[in-house]
This record gives C-alpha cells, structure tokens and sequence, in this order.
C-alpha cells in the first residue's frame, strides 16, 4: 500500500543486543544443529582408511556445516555431506601427524567447542524442551485477553494528482456517480482498478492525514473535502467499521514459542550468572558487560 506507514520499535543498547543476540544464536543452534542425531541409527554407509562413515556422521556434518550445504539441492546434501566429511577427516589425520592437537591453541579451542556443545544439550533439555504446547496456547490467550479492543475501518479511495481533480471527483459524487467506478476510471492509486478498495485496516497502518479522516467518517460517508497526504489528493468513503479482530493462534504461534525460548533462557542465565563467582578486572570491559547483561 504506497500510503502506509512505516513502524519502528525501540530497540536496547547496541552492546546489549549484539550480546543478547550472539547467546540466543548460540542456544538457539541447538535446536537446528547437533541433536537431530538422537534420533538417527548408528547405519554405516562407508569406510575411510578402515574407519566406518555412519548416517550419524552424515549428519552431524550436514548440521554443523548447514549454512554452506543448505545451499545444496536436497537431493544433493548427502553427497556433499560425505565429501565434506572425507575432507575434514583427511585433513584432521595430518594435523594429527603433524603434532597440531598438542597445541595450547588447539586444546583451548576443543575446550571451548566442549562447553559450547554442553551449553547447548542443557539448553535444550531445560528450555526447549520443557517448552509444551499448552504454554504456548496459554501465552497467546493472555497475551489477546491483555490485548486492548481496537476499531477497524474498511475503506474506499480515489487518489488524485491535484487539489482542482479532487474536487471534481467530490463534485460527481455529489451529482450520484458510484465511488467504485470513479475510482476505476480516476484513481492514480495501485488499489483503483478494484475500486479504490483498501480493505480493513487499523490504526497506526496509514499516515496520519490519511487515517484521521478515515476514522473520523461515517459508515457510507465519502470526505466532503480532499484529503492531502504526500501521496497526493485523496477523496475516501467508509465502507464499514468493526471491532478489529486478534491474529489466529496459528498465525503467531512461531513468534510466541520464539517469545517464551528468549525468556526462559535469559531467566535461566541470569539465575546461573548469579551463583557464578565473576570478577572482571579490566574497567573499560567490566563496564561494557554490565551494560550489555543489564540491557538484556
């Protein structure tokens, strides 16, 4: 709709959600990457210098290396899977000949792999997990019960280029001319070829000159007077007003669960950061991370 207007959300501090973000994207992980193994049979499906390849290890590899083998054809993936895991292991041999697994940088990079996989399993056992249907479902029906009762209008329009053909519109609907074929005929709009027809909207969905007039109409009331938005000229026409109607559950029902993850795991964090003895020494860095978990 070329009038609508666009809505913009206060957001924290730019710290703050760049931590927040990089912590949920490491637990949300997770859920995509990582465990879809559980499930899966221990099938072997190759051998490489007498080791065996497993489904399991196939997709461990597809998981770990999604975002380069998700641009792979499904029909693909296993394939590219297998290369890729052949690769990995063959390299792995020769830094291993190579003496490289003994290095402090190698053993703290494992350490660090280590805690980031446990990080993930608990999140996932106590967050994703305990996450049910029925908490969704009592999210959304609190969160609609909480919701204030707002009015709809549907509404018709006709934009025009100047003030002088607004008029004129006006004046051949003051003489009985039907708003939808003069819309179809006049309109310079996207919605004229169906009758200036704008459908049900809310407020806070079109710029204000707009909406002011629109909501301050009547049922089967057209303006008496053009409407000016940066758009051009309008002349508008209530077709209806209603009580405007809640998103289905199925709709949000994505959004909701994302809601209540982000929640419980920073209800979770902040509980353990509490029990945990930290000291940070360096003030400049003690000062950001009190700001970033404090915007969290």
């Amino acid at each position: 709709m070329p009038f609508s207007r666009s809505t913009s959300h206060v957001l924290p501090s730019r710290i703050g959600r760049t931590l927040a973000s990089l912590v949920l994207a490491l637990s949300v992980s997770a859920g995509a990457t990582g465990f879809v193994c559980a499930q899966e049979t221990s099938e072997v499906v190759g051998t490489m210098d007498g080791k065996p390849i497993t489904r399991q290890d196939l997709d461990l590899t597809l998981t770990d290396l999604q975002d380069q083998l998700g641009q792979v054809p499904p029909e693909g993936r296993d394939a590219a899977a297998l290369t890729a895991l052949i690769d990995i292991r063959a390299l792995a041999e020769k830094a291993e000949e190579a003496g490289l697994d003994e290095t402090e940088d190698f053993r703290s990079r494992l350490e660090f792999m280590r805690q980031r996989a446990l990080h993930n399993a608990y999140f996932r056992t106590e967050v994703l997990d305990k996450i049910t249907d029925e908490d969704v479902r009592a999210r959304y029906d609190k969160e609609i019960a909480a919701t204030s009762p707002e009015n709809e209008v549907r509404a018709r329009h006709i934009l025009l280029a100047s003030e002088e053909e607004a008029k004129a519109v006006i004046a051949e609907l003051d003489n009985g001319a039907d708003f939808d074929t003069l819309a179809k005929e006049k309109s310079t709009g996207p919605s004229g070829p169906n009758g200036g027809d704008l459908g049900y909207f809310a407020r806070g969905s079109m710029v204000p000159e707009f909406e002011e007039a629109a909501f301050a109409l009547e049922v089967g009331k057209y303006t008496e007077e053009p409407v000016q938005t940066q758009f051009g000229w309008h002349v508008i026409k209530v077709e209806d007003k209603r009580a405007a109607q809640p998103p289905a559950f199925a709709q949000v029902e994505g959004q909701i669960r994302s809601v209540l993850v982000r929640e419980r795991y920073f209800e979770l964090l902040t509980e353990l950061r509490g029990q945990a003895d930290v000291e940070i020494t360096d003030p400049a860095l003690k000062a950001a991370y009190d700001q970033a978990t404090s915007a969290q």
